[in-house]
């Protein structure tokens, strides 16, 4: 399969060629240039397939013209080598927690595919790779685990000072080995931007040979399409399923519409914000207008210009009425999210992270708003990372001391190895000379 720019001036890709790029030359995203149906006879022994085996099929279909079966299972199954639980917190409402695996964030699934593809793909290449990803939070810890230790990969870590949790940063500043982490003067948009301007940068990119592992780089994000599958599989049979996502940079949204193009029966999508809801503001208006991003307790969705918007508006020619169609957005402020935790433990006993909060309140009120639903409609959110990684603001919402898993304690008990950088390109694109 060929895959094209957004941007569209450019000509199409191998997967190899885009894997490698991350960005497309002329500054757009890579998109497949068809889309598979999944048949009928797959949707209807789906229920009875594992994870491993539900996402083996959705990949083939997706890269097995490009990669042989063997190496394609290895991918899968090595990269979803923990589980994927749904868990019914309320009637109708279910929470696909995708916080199991090595760092505790859904990211892990994609991160972990994008490794070993890397792997594969350079396998008998010499020249080294640098991975360059910009991170409000999971991302880089993901990314900076999946590709630790991997030989002839080399990863930097851009985050913003100040503006992760503590156990997010020990996830990625205390490796060491390959693995880079930068401490930006600035925001997530700063860090995100500083990447971007390095892929464009024709004489570096000449020095070094620079890839991404963000959501912009299509092996990364499409890879999340997997899980959209395992969740409907794991419903009752005959729901009416509506799936709301937490929205940052937007690629977990993004897969999830590709799922859908896949054949994939999800009724309706539901874009949960916090106080940056340029999404739900586009939703509302049909104007896209970045902005600065805001610090939120919800940090991971902490992003002033989604770069998955262009690959929305791709997937539906532009149209505004056809987006808002399939898609409904709410926002939510560091005071409702709070009280939301606090009500859901409260009532359920169900402990949600700020994030999971957002999307289970935007479904909760998108299913109580549509009246036109059938009493069959049910309702997924996607619980993306593990309460404890966020555990400062959950002890002072809950007013207790909640449990860290030994998972996350082995990251704490480690020494912070970081660069601190302003936001000046000059000055990264230096320390990326200097570096490597």
């Amino acid at each position: 399969m060929k895959y094209y720019s957004t941007n569209g001036q450019v000509p199409p890709a191998t997967l190899q060629e885009a894997v490698l790029k991350g960005l497309a030359d002329d500054n757009g995203l890579y998109m497949p240039e068809r889309i598979p149906l999944l048949s009928d006879n797959f949707f209807a022994s789906l229920h009875q397939k594992t994870l491993q085996e539900a996402a083996l099929e959705v990949a083939a279909a997706l890269f097995g013209d490009d990669i042989a079966a063997s190496p394609l299972r290895e991918m899968v199954y090595g990269a979803l080598s923990f589980d994927i639980p749904l868990v019914q917190v309320a009637d109708n409402l279910y929470g696909l927690e995708l916080f199991h695996g090595p760092t505790m964030a859904f990211k892990d699934v994609g991160a972990r595919f994008l490794a070993r593809m890397m792997q594969h793909i350079t396998r008998n290449e010499k020249d080294e790779i640098n991975v360059l990803v910009a991170t409000s939070g999971d991302t880089g810890s993901a990314v900076a685990n999946g590709f630790l230790g991997v030989e002839g990969v080399t990863v930097t870590v851009l985050y913003p000072k100040g503006l992760v949790s503590k156990i997010q940063e020990a996830q990625f500043t205390t490796l060491g080995q390959n693995i880079c982490a930068v401490e930006v003067e600035g925001t997530f948009d700063d860090c995100q931007r500083l990447v971007k301007q390095a892929f464009l940068d024709k004489e570096l990119n000449a020095r070094r040979r620079l890839t991404s592992a963000n959501s912009i780089n299509l092996a990364r994000f499409i890879p999340q399409a997997f899980y959209y599958f395992w969740g409907w599989a794991q419903m009752p049979q005959g729901s009416e399923v509506v799936v709301c996502v937490p929205g940052g940079n937007f690629g977990n949204l993004t897969a999830g519409l590709i799922a859908k193009r896949m054949g994939l029966p999800i009724k309706h999508f539901v874009a949960a914000n916090n106080a940056n809801d340029i999404f739900l503001k586009y939703l509302q208006t049909a104007e896209f207008s970045p902005r600065p991003s805001i610090a939120t307790i919800a940090n991971a969705m902490d992003v002033g210009n989604p770069s998955n918007f262009a690959r929305i508006m791709d997937l539906y020619g532009g149209n505004h009425a056809k987006v808002a169609a399939d898609i409904s957005g709410y926002s939510y402020s560091d005071a409702q999210i709070r009280e939301v935790v606090k009500r859901t433990f409260d009532e359920a006993k169900y402990m949600l992270d700020p994030h999971g909060a957002c999307a289970y309140e935007a479904l909760r009120e998108h299913l109580k708003r549509d009246k036109r639903r059938d009493k069959k409609t049910t309702g997924i959110f996607l619980e993306t990372a593990h309460p404890a990684k966020f555990k400062e603001t959950m002890d002072n919402i809950l007013n207790a001391d909640i449990a860290v898993p030994q998972k996350l304690q082995a990251f704490m008990s480690g020494q912070k190895q970081a660069v601190g950088m302003s936001s000046r390109y000059e000055d990264f694109r230096d320390l990326l000379l200097k570096r490597f």
